[in-house]
């Protein structure tokens, strides 16, 4: 079985560590003494800019062994479709995974610019389709459109643009879209389609998965609940589906030093922050029901060995990530492949150091699989 293992680029800043959910490196916080990219030095600005920091983690990632990074899509980052652009020359087969909203692109424009990059980049394009989860961030787009219909959308918003990448004429007429003779320039035909990554955890997100993913994409979850899951997916599936899941990763050298990390960062959090939701993510709504019981330290969140359900609380984002040895997180990772999944995107804070790490000492412990790897340091470590 083929593995595809991504990373995660920071498109907003980074933490230093999970002990202070605070940003030092960009822009997205002030810049003081012990900012990176940029810092100050002698009182002043140096000329290290975050687009260079960002650059610095795709290269890390790439010498790695992970064949591509995601690119994230909120309303306080870079936007990703320039970010890649951007990075494309920074790197040389590694793979942008774009995060976007259909609602918020027209399908015909969002095909001339993925055509425009593929054949830029050699084809290097992926989808990270997210139809919004609601709340405060979709408003600040100016999307009113509410849960179900947006998947609704995003499902004919992929129709219009697969219709047109080969060139047209194509018509179509949709609740949301319409378009007669559309079609893209006959010098930009003939691109490779992005592989599709599809996130939802609902029924309207997985019955759309089913119609249009490569990959079906989901926040890691307690290992039993995954695959409950994925047997939705695939009993909705015109095709036979393929899965991937979002991991944020604490991994060290011990089992005890990673505990000791999360344990810092838990001594700093604020404790009105332990529970809650925002807007209408039913994925977010999984990912807090499977943390029941009173909270006193940081292992109750440990639902179980080495799946913690507590990351969003030390820095933006999912709740759920393996904390663990080197050893241990290896092996549930293989245990999620045995499960069917057939890609990862993997995180840590700081993406830049952990990147390094990770690629180095937990992906060459994967074993009895085909990770396309295109790393020196990890030639010939993998069956």
């Amino acid at each position: 079985m083929s593995v595809d293992i991504y990373w995660r680029i920071g498109t907003h800043g980074d933490q230093p560590s999970l002990r202070r959910r605070v940003v030092s490196r960009g822009e997205w916080a002030p810049v003081v003494e012990g900012s990176l990219a940029p810092g100050v030095r002698d009182g002043r600005r140096d000329d290290y800019s975050y687009v260079e920091h960002m650059g610095d983690v795709a290269r890390a990632s790439e010498v790695s062994g992970f064949v591509g990074g995601l690119l994230p899509s909120f309303p306080n980052t870079d936007d990703p479709w320039a970010t890649a652009a951007t990075l494309a020359r920074e790197t040389t087969t590694y793979r942008f995974m774009i995060a976007f909203q259909p609602g918020f692109l027209h399908p015909v424009q969002a095909a001339r610019m993925s055509a425009s990059l593929q054949r830029a980049t050699g084809g290097r394009v992926v989808y990270n389709v997210i139809s919004g989860g609601g709340g405060p961030d979709q408003l600040w787009w100016g999307d009113k459109v509410d849960h179900d219909d947006r998947y609704a959308r995003t499902s004919e918003f992929l129709d219009v643009l697969r219709g047109v990448w080969d060139g047209g004429p194509f018509d179509f007429e949709g609740r949301f879209y319409r378009v007669e003779g559309a079609g893209l320039p006959q010098e930009l035909t003939g691109q490779p389609f992005p592989e599709i990554y599809f996130s939802g955890s609902s029924k309207a997100a997985i019955d759309a998965a089913g119609r249009h993913a490569d990959y079906y994409l989901s926040w890691l979850e307690p290992f039993h609940a995954l695959a409950e899951k994925f047997d939705q997916v695939r009993a909705n599936s015109d095709r036979t589906p393929k899965f991937a899941v979002r991991i944020d990763v604490v991994a060290r050298e011990t089992e005890e030093e990673a505990w000791d990390e999360i344990r810092r960062g838990w001594d700093n959090i604020d404790p009105t922050v332990l529970r809650g939701a925002t807007g209408d993510s039913i994925g977010w709504q999984r990912s807090q029901s499977f943390v029941t019981g009173a909270i006193t330290g940081h292992r109750d969140l440990e639902v179980t060995p080495n799946v913690w359900g507590g990351f969003h609380l030390l820095r933006g984002g999912p709740a759920f990530g393996l904390v663990g040895s080197y050893e241990q997180v290896a092996e549930r990772l293989d245990e999620l492949i045995n499960l069917g999944v057939g890609a990862f995107i993997l995180a840590g804070v700081p993406h830049l150091e952990e990147a390094y790490r990770v690629g180095e000492n937990v992906l060459p412990l994967l074993r009895g699989h085909d990770l396309r790897i295109d790393s020196p340091l990890l030639e010939g470590t993998s069956s």
